[in-house]
């Protein structure tokens, strides 16, 4: 028969075990990893962010002696992935392989389920994206110079393509340095942008080189500058925005977070393992063709870089207005 004092004292003694276990169960960071390692990417399955995971996770699963996979979790500007892994336990098996997004969301979104800083820990910027200004190839524009001055004297002919929250500030900071005016048309990636601009339906359209450098190479849109600090390898003739006259410097960036509570070791251990993987010779000749720079930064390194961007994209937003509801 049950009575008053056994069920205190077995309820005492399961409250007792549900604060030990946690503990008891917590793996010594000495040993990470001992079972697989997920990286969740916010797009899907075969973009420039899903292949840097691809070929990083590869080798770390390689040094690390456990499987790396790769989880695809499209949806609402990577808010949901983000989400997703700011939620996890803090054990060093959940990353999240984030772009310049996670800077960018705070500025334009009203609300957003997680907190850039508070949320996570930056473990190390994996590459960087050089983007490109492109108009179609048979447009009467041939340089930014000419692009600002038709965008001035047609302000109700003049639009853009973008596909993200990024492109669209990056844009934004264009017009607030030159004046032009133009109006932003939105569609699903930035692949789609490039093929408006090569079917007439828009100007023109600042995207990563990925999908652009092929349709440059193929004569089907001109390339009139490149938002970077420096030229690019392939396009060595097309000048920077800074040198065409546009005070816009915006390369975005790919890299891996891991939730707030991740022991300090566990970080240290993943920071020096992708800063040496970004340093590879085949890894490099991997994503090079593809417009992707590889970096490898510390966590501290990139921590800087993340705030530095979330101040600079959130003034970027608040000077052109824009504002998007969850």
């Amino acid at each position: 028969m049950r009575t008053p004092g056994r069920d205190f004292l077995m309820g005492a003694c399961l409250g007792l075990l549900a604060i030990i276990a946690p503990a008891s169960a917590q793996e010594d960071p000495s040993k990470y990893p001992s079972r697989a390692i997920h990286i969740i990417v916010g797009f899907a399955a075969g973009g420039g962010n899903d292949i840097i995971a691809r070929v990083f996770g590869q080798k770390l699963s390689e040094s690390l002696g456990q499987p790396v996979i790769v989880e695809n979790k499209p949806g609402g500007g990577a808010i949901v992935a983000t989400e997703y892994v700011a939620k996890s336990a803090p054990d060093g098996y959940t990353l999240l392989m984030s772009a310049s997004g996670i800077s960018i969301n705070p500025a334009v979104y009203a609300r957003l389920p997680y907190d850039a800083v508070n949320d996570f820990v930056a473990v190390s910027e994996l590459a960087s994206f050089p983007l490109i200004m492109v108009v179609n190839a048979s447009s009467p524009i041939k340089s930014v110079a000419e692009l600002v001055t038709y965008a001035k004297a047609n302000p109700d002919k003049m639009n853009y393509a973008s596909s993200s929250a990024s492109f669209q500030l990056v844009t934004e900071l264009f017009k607030q340095k030159t004046g032009a005016p133009m109006q932003v048309i939105p569609y699903k990636s930035a692949n789609e942008s490039v093929l408006a601009v090569i079917s007439g339906q828009v100007t023109t359209t600042i995207a990563d080189a990925g999908p652009v450098l092929s349709q440059v190479k193929a004569g089907t849109v001109r390339a009139l500058a490149v938002a970077a600090p420096k030229r690019m390898e392939d396009l060595p003739d097309v000048p920077t925005l800074k040198e065409a006259g546009a005070d816009v410097d915006a390369v975005l960036w790919s890299g891996i977070f891991v939730p707030k509570a991740t022991p300090p070791a566990i970080v240290k251990k993943l920071e020096g393992e992708l800063m040496r993987i970004a340093k590879l010779p085949d890894v490099i000749a991997r994503l090079k063709p593809l417009g992707i720079d590889t970096v490898g930064n510390s966590s501290n390194e990139f921590a800087k870089i993340l705030a530095a961007d979330l101040a600079r994209w959130g003034a970027v937003a608040k000077a052109s207005n824009i504002k998007i509801e969850q």
